[in-house]
């Protein structure tokens, strides 16, 4: 095993970021924004604007790569996972990684973010590396592989590595140039406990729920059936390719990243092109509501289905304690996924489908009585939310705006009626409470399953009790409308597709980050 201390951000280069930072504040060129708060004019950019200005990565990207078979889910040549789905500044990272043949390779380990335009920027370089063949784990009675993979890397995160998601990205070095190089990616998510205006929490307790490690091996594929509490999931292993959905995700470009490139960079992207002071999590991180009360706005993100019951009770205190909650997600908060203990005792490594969420909505009450009891049962997710996982869940169709007048709407230009095409799906929330008090169903249409089945789906938005919002989106593609970042693709569902950046998914998100407090 290498251990590694990463490069460091110089005190040159930190002086030239703030310097271009605090130009493009008098220029007022931050897109959406048009500029920084006062309070950031007179104390100086923070540290998303710093991090930015530095110059990003030409080539992050991976150019070749492939999975074993044409139906399978593993990049043999090259993969690896991580130790941590998410590490603080000081804490240790041990990078288990696979070749197949042994052969040398190196890591490369870029932040995500704008980077003007570019996407990413390295951050350090390891290697090379002498690279073996790590078993494939056999599954037990849960189905769940669990590596135990010896480590090639060990590095401690540096205090200058900002918060964020961090890619490794993983290359075979072959011994001579006329032999093919291959690649996959790692990653990881550095947190931090500062006072930032957003806390990004990434879904990655559903990236590992759908994760098809190593041949279509997920909570969905367990003998007794998909929709059950029998099969457990590790996040010791690769991210290989989602085993139940394949079809909607860009495979090849993002392979070991879990869902990360396709359904949450473009908000990422976004948010530091604005300059946004925002701060990542994973969904473990959220288990308790400390991190979440010291911010502005929480959100959830893309597909955000697998919720530990803690991270729902967190959530709730920091609704009730006057954060901003913005789900702008879809098949949220739809499936009490505990958190377990891996085999040598690290915290939070195992999940599995433990129960529903949801009232006495048909849809539960549906798989309740096909699959028996759960060992848990999570209260009604539509109270927190303000909509529900409704049935059938899956579908595509246009984002329709019914009440225009809504401030959330304000510069957006549009009308009763007027659609965003494509931008619901491929999942969406749906039947939202009658009694929640102040609830205002501000978006609403039918999703399709490839032009039949029709199922309603309602964005809503209702106040918390200190002058705060909870707004739901309905849907996972809400991001795909802010951006198209370098190494995204957009996803399709049950022919139906997100177009990409739209102005008016923009400026609705720039209105609820500005009631937020976390834009001027």
């Amino acid at each position: 095993m290498n251990r590694v201390q990463p490069d460091s951000i110089t005190r040159r280069e930190l002086l030239m970021g703030a310097a271009v930072m605090l130009a493009l504040t008098v220029s007022g060129a931050l897109g959406v924004r048009g500029g920084l708060a006062a309070d950031q004019q007179a104390t100086g950019p923070n540290v998303i604007q710093q991090e930015n200005a530095r110059e990003g990565a030409a080539d992050w990207q991976l150019t070749r790569t492939r999975v074993d078979k044409p139906d399978g889910c593993r990049c043999l040549a090259i993969e690896g996972y991580c130790s941590r789905q998410s590490v603080a500044a000081g804490e240790k990272l041990q990078i288990m990684v696979s070749t197949q043949p042994a052969s040398k390779f190196q890591i490369e380990i870029f932040r995500t973010g704008y980077y003007g335009g570019r996407g990413a920027r390295l951050v350090t370089k390891l290697g090379p590396l002498e690279g073996k063949t790590q078993p494939t784990p056999e599954p037990d009675e849960r189905t769940m592989h669990e590596c135990r993979w010896e480590p090639s890397a060990e590095l401690t995160i540096p205090a200058d590595w900002i918060s964020g998601v961090y890619l490794g990205r993983l290359t075979t070095l072959p011994e001579a140039d006329d032999k093919p190089y291959w690649q996959s990616y790692v990653v990881f998510i550095v947190r931090d406990d500062r006072p930032a205006d957003i806390l990004f929490q990434c879904s990655d307790n559903t990236w590992q729920a759908y994760n098809g490690w190593p041949y279509k091996s997920s909570v969905y594929t367990h003998p007794k059936g998909g929709q059950g509490p029998w099969a457990d999931v590790s996040f010791d292993r690769p991210y290989g390719r989602e085993a139940q959905y394949s079809g909607i995700v860009n495979d090849p470009l993002s392979i070991g990243s879990g869902a990360w490139l396709t359904f949450e960079f473009p908000m990422a992207y976004w948010l530091e092109q604005q300059g946004c002071d925002v701060s990542y999590c994973s969904n473990s991180d959220m288990i308790r509501p400390d991190r979440g009360l010291k911010c502005k706005a929480f959100l959830s993100v893309g597909h955000d289905e697998y919720w530990d019951i803690r991270q729902y009770q967190s959530v709730v205190k920091m609704r009730d304690g006057g954060v901003n909650l913005l789900f702008l997600s879809g098949n949220a908060v739809c499936w009490v996924s505990p958190l377990k203990p891996s085999s040598d005792g690290r915290p939070n490594r195992v999940t599995f489908r433990g129960g529903p969420y949801g009232g006495q909505n048909q849809w539960i009450e549906q798989r309740l009585q096909k699959h028996g009891p759960f060992p848990e049962r999570g209260p009604d997710e539509g109270y927190l939310i303000g909509a529900r996982n409704s049935s059938p869940i899956n579908g595509g169709g246009d984002w329709i705006c019914v009440k225009p007048e809504h401030w959330i709407f304000a510069g957006t230009g549009m009308k009763q009626g007027d659609r965003v095409p494509g931008l619901i799906g491929w999942e969406y929330h749906g039947d939202p409470p009658a009694d929640l008090p102040g609830l205002e169903i501000v978006a609403r249409g039918t999703a399709f399953q490839g032009g039949v089945n029709p199922s309603p789906w309602t964005a809503t938005i209702y106040p918390g009790p200190k002058g705060n919002y909870v707004f739901n989106a309905a849907t996972i593609f809400w991001c795909q409308g802010l951006s198209m970042p370098p190494g995204h693709t957009l996803p399709w569902s049950h022919w139906s597709r997100p177009h990409g950046p739209d102005p008016r998914v923009q400026q609705i998100t720039a209105n609820l980050l500005r009631r937020a407090g976390c834009l001027p």
